[in-house]
C-alpha cells in the first residue's frame, strides 16, 4: 500500500507551480478547464490521436504522450509526472486503465482526494456495506437461483452500462449470461462476480456531490440524468413494433442530460450526502474527499434509492461544465465539478492544508 509519508515526502519535494494532471478521457475537459480558471498549469496524459478535443479547446498546456493508456501504471511516466509537480486527478478511465492495485501499491504521485476509497465503488460487496453504513434505501438483491422478479444484472467495474441486462427469472438469466460470454463480452470471472439486484421502475437522478474537508461540507453541485443505448432507442419504438424486432437492450451510457429535482426532496438529497460521507470516515478513514455521485431512483411515492455510487468524480459532471442550476448558488457564478476541485487545492495551498486532500 503506498503510504501517505511517501506522499507527502514527494510533495515537499515540489516546487510552488503545482501542474494538475489527468488522463485525457472522461471528465479531462473541465477537470483541466476549472485548474486553468483557477490559475494552475494543466497537464494532460493521452495517445496520439486522442488528444485532438484536449487541443481544440486549449484546455492542456502541456502533453505527456504513451502509447498506451495503461503505460500510466509505469514507473517512468510516474517519474515525469512527479518532475512536472503534479497532481493527479483521479476519473472513471484513469482508475480503469491504471488498475486498483497499481494505484493502491504502486503509483507513487501525489493525487487528489482518497486512493483506498476507490475500490470501495469498483467491488459491489464494498459498495453495498457502505451504502448501508450510511443508512441509504438500495435495491433488493439476488442471487441467480433467488429470481423472482424482474432484476437488472451488472457486473464489477466502471463500465459505463456496458453488459448489461434485464432478466426475469433463473432461466431468463442464465440464457442470457451465456450469450454475452459466447460475444465475448463478459469472460467467466465477470459472469462469477455478477450483481444482480431488484429492478426499480423510477426517474433517474445523479446527484453530484462535493466534500470539503477544509470546510468540512457537503455540497451538491448538480444533478443529471443518463441517455443509454440501445434501451433509448428501442422505448421510442412502439411496444407493438417492439415485440416484431430482434434486438437485446442495451444500457451503456452515451450522453447526460443536466436535470433539477423538486425542491421539496431537496431535503433528502442533503441528508443523503451527509449520510455517505459520516460513513464513509468511519469505514475508509479519512473518507471521501472531493466529488463523489449517488445515483438514484425516485419512485412515484418520491423516494429516493441508490443503486450506484462513485467515490470519485462522475460522468455525469460533464454535463455542467458551465456550471448547473446548483452550483451557480453557491458563488453566483458558473462553477464546474473541475474547477471546484482546482479551486479547493488552492485553498488547501493557501492555508498550508495539502496533506489532507492529497493520497
Amino acid at each position: 500500500m503506498v503510504k501517505k509519508e511517501e506522499i507527502l515526502d514527494i510533495l515537499n519535494k515540489y516546487d510552488k507551480d503545482i501542474t494538475i494532471a489527468t488522463l485525457g478521457s472522461h471528465t479531462a475537459l473541465h477537470i483541466l478547464k476549472g485548474a486553468k480558471l483557477e490559475g494552475f498549469s494543466t497537464l494532460c496524459i493521452t495517445v496520439k490521436g486522442r488528444d485532438i478535443p484536449y487541443k481544440r479547446f486549449g484546455v492542456a498546456d502541456k502533453f505527456l504522450y504513451v502509447d498506451n493508456f495503461k503505460d500510466i501504471a509505469k514507473e517512468e511516466v510516474q517519474e515525469k509526472l512527479r518532475e512536472m509537480n503534479s497532481i493527479i486527478i483521479p476519473h472513471g478511465s484513469f482508475i480503469a486503465y491504471c488498475g486498483l492495485d497499481n494505484i493502491e501499491n504502486n503509483f507513487l504521485v501525489p493525487m487528489f482526494g482518497n486512493r483506498k476509497i476507490l475500490r470501495w465503488e469498483a467491488e459491489r460487496n464494498l459498495e453495498g456495506k457502505l451504502l448501508k453504513e450510511a443508512n441509504l434505501r438500495i435495491p433488493k438483491r439476488f442471487k441467480p437461483e433467488e429470481i423472482d422478479r424482474t432484476v437488472i444484472v451488472k457486473f464489477p467495474g466502471a463500465r459505463g452500462g456496458r453488459g448489461y441486462f434485464i432478466a426475469n427469472s433463473k432461466e431468463d438469466y442464465y440464457k442470457k449470461i451465456n450469450l454475452l460470454k459466447e460475444k465475448g463480452l463478459i469472460d467467466d470471472k465477470d459472469a462469477e462476480n455478477a450483481h444482480i439486484e431488484e429492478y426499480v421502475v423510477g426517474t433517474n437522478f445523479c446527484l453530484h456531490f462535493f466534500y470539503s474537508p477544509l470546510k468540512d461540507e457537503v455540497e451538491l453541485l448538480g444533478i443529471d440524468r443518463r441517455y443509454e443505448s440501445n434501451i433509448d432507442g428501442l422505448v421510442r419504438i412502439p411496444a407493438k413494433d417492439q415485440l416484431d424486432i430482434d434486438i437485446s437492450a442495451s444500457y451503456v451510457i452515451t450522453g447526460n442530460i443536466p436535470v433539477v429535482i423538486r425542491e421539496s426532496l431537496l431535503p433528502e438529497v442533503f441528508n443523503m450526502g451527509d449520510k455517505l460521507v459520516e460513513a464513509a470516515k468511519k469505514i475508509v478513514p479519512p473518507g471521501i474527499i472531493g466529488p463523489f455521485c449517488l445515483q438514484t431512483l425516485c419512485t412515484e411515492n418520491l423516494e429516493l434509492i441508490v443503486f450506484e455510487m462513485s467515490a470519485r468524480i462522475d460522468g455525469g459532471t460533464n454535463s455542467f461544465m458551465n456550471g448547473s442550476p446548483y452550483s451557480f448558488l453557491y458563488s453566483g457564478e458558473p462553477l464546474s465539478m473541475g474547477q471546484r476541485i482546482a479551486r479547493e487545492i488552492k485553498l488547501a495551498l493557501k492555508l498550508n492544508r495539502l496533506e489532507e486532500i492529497i493520497s
